[in-house]
């Protein structure tokens, strides 16, 4: 007997959904985690912003936003900028944003508790050692001493209106701030808010040493941050696994001068006028505030391995990756589980710090 089956309209077009419904739930599950990234240039440094999903190019949008807006506001040598405005007030008050009292109230709390480590009106002395238009000096003694004798981080009057959620700064008259220690990591915390409240739930930013992490990857695992190796540029000496959080790195070697064969970097010691001699090739703290970390980040180099653990264990709130002259790795205990050294840096050695 041959059987014949017989399909009504009605039928058909259910298994013409059905199968419709088959194909387009993994594209959507692809559409979840696409992956967009752009490049930028900004504030002297090549700028790597990455998000996933959906609303992955509305997010890069306005990160890059963010950035570029920020990068013309603390550019100190630009005449419409607000960090210009501020060194050639004379001393009268200045309207600054949010953005910029949320770096002078971190690096004022870094600057206390440090004893004076980190110094946002060094930027006479960087001026005058190169560092700003890369003609680069070493200043006479006489000269290190007359810009020291600027220094005024300590004065500055930073005024809260809560009503209109403006902000007023006030430095001394000769006084001159520079944000170079804190910009990348206050534009990479704003970057990444910009990107959440696009709809952003995975990304991640790197500009130049500052990292800044948005969710988990798309898989729902960790991030794998590469730690630089000082001596090589092309090289790192491991990685680390971090949720969201910030990862920021300082060292000699970002930015320096060879003059009649001394090396000159641009992590200025505020106590001495000077490059610090700290002995340290670099310095990573991973802080869930961007903003904090970048301060933390020059600090800690200043202070050098012994006072700057002692930082740690005072006041906390961040891991921290030293590495040392006499090629050690020194990390924090908080990364036992999550530092892993790199095959190829074979020569460090790595201790955990209690």
């Amino acid at each position: 007997m041959k059987v014949i089956k017989i399909f009504s309209k009605r039928f058909v077009r259910l298994t013409a959904l059905i199968l419709c419904l088959l194909l387009v739930l993994p594209l959507a599950a692809c559409g979840e985690n696409r992956r967009e990234q752009r490049e930028i240039y900004a504030m002297d440094t090549i700028m790597t912003l990455t998000a996933y999903g959906k609303n992955a190019e509305a997010g890069l949008n306005a990160a890059e936003s963010v950035i570029l807006a920020m990068d013309v506001m603390l550019d100190p040598e630009l005449p419409t900028s607000t960090v210009y405005a501020i060194n050639h007030a004379n001393g009268a008050s200045v309207v600054v944003s949010a953005q910029i009292a949320k770096m002078l109230t971190s690096a004022k709390t870094v600057y206390d508790q440090s004893g004076g480590a980190l110094d946002l009106s060094l930027y006479p002395l960087v001026k005058r050692w190169g560092f700003v238009d890369q003609k680069y000096y070493k200043p006479t003694d006489a000269e290190i001493q007359e810009d020291l004798s600027r220094l005024c981080f300590d004065k500055m009057i930073l005024t809260s209106f809560p009503a209109s959620g403006s902000y007023t700064l006030i430095i001394p008259e000769n006084g001159q701030f520079t944000f170079g220690a804190v910009a990348k990591g206050c534009a990479a915390e704003n970057a990444i808010d910009s990107m959440r409240q696009a709809g952003v739930e995975s990304g991640i930013i790197s500009l130049g040493g500052n990292v800044q992490t948005l969710g988990l990857k798309p898989d729902g695992s960790l991030w794998k941050v590469a730690i630089q190796d000082p001596e090589d540029p092309n090289g790192y000496v491991g990685v680390i696994g971090v949720g969201e959080t910030a990862v920021v790195t300082s060292g000699p070697y970002q930015r320096n001068f060879t003059l009649k064969g001394t090396v000159y970097h641009h992590i200025i010691n505020p106590a001495t006028g000077y490059p610090s001699g700290s002995a340290l090739r670099s310095v990573t703290i991973i802080c869930e505030d961007g903003t904090m970390a970048d301060c933390l980040s020059t600090a800690m180099f200043v202070l050098g391995e012994s006072k700057a653990l002692n930082y740690w264990r005072t006041y906390g709130g961040f891991e921290m990756i030293l590495i040392t002259n006499d090629d050690r790795i020194v990390c924090t205990k908080g990364l036992l589980e999550d530092f892993t050294l790199s095959p190829e840096a074979d020569k460090y050695k790595v201790v955990y710090s209690e």
